[in-house]
């Protein structure tokens, strides 16, 4: 359990040293999963204990959020002042999301038709 978690940081804390070193507009973190992602197909497999961890955290995902949302509640003044812009990202991100989903759906059930049944 101990060499999952330290497995999941080292790729973590090195995806935040590559993106510090060669400067890249990324988040350490997700160039971490990146990596830890590259380390399991070369493995091939993931280990018992390391799909424990990753289930534990992802069970407690929830109180990840906690802080981010405690952090949002301080800046209300900054929200209340950036509404509009906000509003209007939102929504346009949500349609453009929505646009997109059916674009893909659409082609994905055209290329099932074509393909005869196997």
């Amino acid at each position: 359990m101990l060499g999952s978690i330290t497995l999941i940081l080292v790729c973590q804390l090195a995806g935040e040293a590559i993106v510090h070193l060669f400067d890249w507009p990324l988040p350490g973190p997700v160039l971490g999963m990146l990596l830890l992602f590259l380390v399991l197909l070369v493995r091939g497999r993931v280990d018992k204990p390391l799909d424990r961890v990753t289930r534990g955290i992802l069970s407690n995902l929830g109180l990840l959020f906690v802080p981010v949302a405690v952090g949002v509640m301080t800046q209300t003044d900054a929200l209340a002042a950036e509404a509009i812009p906000i509003a209007v990202a939102v929504l346009a991100s949500t349609v453009v999301t929505m646009l997109v989903t059916g674009w893909v759906m659409q082609a994905l059930d055209r290329r099932g038709r074509k393909d005869p049944p196997s």
